[in-house]
C-alpha cells in the first residue's frame, strides 16, 4: 500500500511540470505581440503622418492665398489713398484758379474807372480853385489802390524795364540812343496783375 501511494505522488509530480509549461507558453503567447499587429500599427502611424502632411500642406496653401489677397487689398488701398490725395490737390487748384479768374474778371471791368480817376488827378489846377476837389479825388484813388493791393492786385512795372511780351503790349517803337535795347520808355496805360495772373497788359512804347 505504501508503495502504491508513492507511485501516485510521483505520477502527480510528473504531471505538474507539463501543465506549468503549457501555462507559460499560453502567457507568453498572450504577452508577445504578433508580427501582424506590429506592422499594422506602423501602417496606421504612416497613414496618420501622411494625413497630417496633407492637412499642413492644405493650410499653407490657404495661408498663401489669403496673404496674396491681403497684399492685393493693401495695394488697392494705397492706390485709392493716392488717387484721393491727388483729387483733393486738383480740387484745391481748380478752386483757386476759379477764384482768381472770377476776381480778375471783376477787377478788369473796374480798371477803366481807375484810369479815369488817375486822369482826373493829372489835370493841372491853374487857378487853384479846384485844389480841394483834386485832393479828394487823389484820396479816393489812393483808397482804391489800397483795396486792390489787399486783394493781391499789383501794378506792372513798365518804364525803365526791359520789354516783356508776357507783361507788356508794345503799341509804338522809337529809336533812342539814350535808352537800352528793347527798353520801355513810356507807358500809355497801366497794367495789373493778380498774383501771377495778368489782368491787363501794360500799353507801352519801346525803344530800339
Amino acid at each position: 500500500m505504501k508503495g502504491g501511494k508513492k507511485d501516485q505522488n510521483i505520477h502527480k509530480d510528473c504531471e505538474n511540470p507539463k501543465q506549468e509549461g503549457i501555462a507559460r507558453e499560453e502567457v507568453s503567447e498572450e504577452v508577445t505581440p504578433s508580427a501582424d499587429n506590429i506592422y499594422g500599427k506602423e501602417d496606421n502611424s504612416s497613414n496618420e503622418e501622411k494625413d497630417n502632411e496633407a492637412e499642413l500642406k492644405n493650410i499653407m496653401e490657404q495661408l498663401e492665398a489669403k496673404t496674396k489677397k491681403c497684399e492685393e487689398y493693401f495695394d488697392m488701398l494705397q492706390r485709392t489713398i493716392a488717387e484721393f490725395d491727388n483729387y483733393k490737390k486738383r480740387t484745391i487748384r481748380e478752386k483757386e484758379a476759379l477764384y482768381s479768374e472770377s476776381v480778375s474778371d471783376v477787377i478788369a471791368t473796374f480798371l477803366p474807372v481807375v484810369d479815369n480817376i488817375e486822369r482826373a488827378c493829372q489835370i493841372p489846377d491853374t487857378n487853384g480853385d479846384n485844389k480841394s476837389i483834386k485832393e479828394g479825388i487823389t484820396l479816393v484813388l489812393r483808397q482804391i489802390k489800397d483795396i486792390l493791393s489787399k486783394h493781391g492786385v499789383e501794378e506792372i512795372k513798365s518804364v525803365g524795364e526791359t520789354f516783356n511780351p508776357e507783361l507788356h503790349n508794345a503799341v509804338m517803337h522809337v529809336t533812342d540812343e539814350s535808352a537800352g535795347e528793347n527798353m520801355v520808355v513810356e507807358e500809355f496805360q497801366k497794367g495789373y496783375m493778380l498774383k501771377d495772373r495778368v489782368i491787363r497788359h501794360s500799353m507801352v512804347k519801346v525803344a530800339n
